[in-house]
């Protein structure tokens, strides 16, 4: 959240970079949402989002627009809430639950993109999250995406913006 006007941040330029890969118009779920960002910028872009979270208190006035669901869930403890549901977009940034890679695979339309962007091994050098649990192996996305989707775009990379951190990021579309 920009602390200045109460907006969500910028998205994500890996997620801007990609997102057009998304089928016009689809259908996206921007898991563990946070304040919104991506949900925001996403529904701007005409594609109807799905936005989940444990807490939706900041991401909740965005469900008055109409290609806006919000749903709460905790999805480290709570079910998958979207068995069943295809999208045409998956979207994650800075959140790692290992156990959901297969539910999100398996929730991807055929031709569907992932577009995931989160902190990777080498990260505690920088601050948080320094926990090997919330990090990234080398590879690791790679792996993720390995006989299951094709690869558009791929970096294990040093950023230093928005601050000095060590990312892993990923597109990948399913054949459809």
């Amino acid at each position: 959240m920009d602390a200045s006007n109460g907006h969500p941040a910028a998205p994500s330029e890996w997620v801007v970079r990609w997102s057009a890969h998304i089928a016009e118009g689809g259908r996206v779920l921007d898991v563990a949402c946070g304040s919104g960002r991506h949900t925001l910028w996403l529904a701007g872009l005409g594609y109807r989002v799905g936005a989940v979270d444990r807490d939706v208190e900041r991401v909740g006035r965005f469900a008055c627009l109409d290609n806006v669901t919000v749903v709460q869930a905790d999805l480290e403890r709570d079910p998958w809430p979207f068995h069943g549901e295809r999208f045409d977009g998956i979207v994650v940034t800075n959140y790692l639950h290992r156990p959901l890679f297969p539910l999100m695979l398996e929730a991807l339309a055929p031709a569907g993109v992932l577009i995931y962007e989160t902190f990777a091994r080498g990260n505690e050098r920088f601050g948080r999250p320094a926990n090997p649990a919330f990090l990234l192996e080398p590879g690791e996305l790679l792996a993720v995406a390995r006989g299951r989707l094709r690869v558009l775009g791929y970096e294990d990379i040093f950023v230093t913006a928005p601050r000095p951190a060590r990312v892993q990021r990923i597109c990948a579309v399913r054949d459809g």
